[in-house]
């Protein structure tokens, strides 16, 4: 039987507890001024994954307006740090200030482009990486997010079936997407195919690979 992922969506959904009041607030904030944030059944998948995994040293490539970086911070142990990068000044500072609303002092904001940041981390290493920021980028960041990873660290990227499009044939695709098809089909290729490296996509949210490095 092949699930309605609609269908089995809006049952997950039903199933989810409303999140705190303060992140609630946020969430609908965000979607409502159209700040892309984590769908409801990726928070609660990550929910699952840093309970388990308990990482100590957290990266977030895309920070938006701080919503993903608060909601993971509920969930690592509490001397665990979260360094997240956001490129748009106006969301950085809209984070900064939910940050410090939220006695959030564990979260640590770097604003820059990813390209450029991501390469000034020579000394530093993290167990959990959450690359949520331009999809088309992905592919080009993936070499410096290696090299930052630590053996038997997890790399999560989100957003990476692109609403199920990628799925479909590039001639399926309008034409203004095909460069952001065709990237991400290289990426998760590359994540497939690269030692060292063990990834499973998953169909939560609008997809999510998680990586291993071994």
């Amino acid at each position: 039987m092949v699930l309605d992922d609609e269908r089995f969506s809006v049952f997950l959904s039903s199933l989810v507890k409303d999140e705190d009041e303060e992140l609630g607030k946020l969430r609908k904030k965000a979607e409502s001024e159209g700040v892309p944030i984590i769908r409801e059944e990726m928070a609660g998948f990550m929910a699952f994954l840093l309970k388990v995994i308990k990482p100590l040293h957290v990266l977030e490539v895309g920070c938006a307006v701080g919503f993903s970086a608060l909601h993971m911070r509920k969930y690592l142990p509490e001397n665990a740090v979260i360094t997240t990068i956001e490129n748009d000044k106006e969301r950085a500072a809209e984070a900064l200030s939910n940050f410090k609303n939220a006695g959030a002092a564990s979260i640590h904001l770097k604003t820059g482009d990813a390209t450029d940041v991501l390469k000034e981390f020579e000394d530093e290493s993290f167990d959990f990486i959450f690359m949520d920021a331009a999809k088309g980028q992905y592919l080009n960041w993936l070499p410096d997010v290696r090299r930052i990873l630590k053996k038997g660290g997890v790399l999560v990227s989100d957003n990476v079936l692109f609403d199920g499009d990628v799925l479909q044939s590039r001639y399926g695709i309008i034409r203004r997407d095909r460069t952001i098809h065709e990237r991400l089909r290289e990426y998760l290729f590359v994540l497939k195919n690269t030692e060292g490296l063990t990834t499973s996509i998953v169909n939560v949210g609008d997809g999510a690979a998680l990586t291993f490095k071994e």
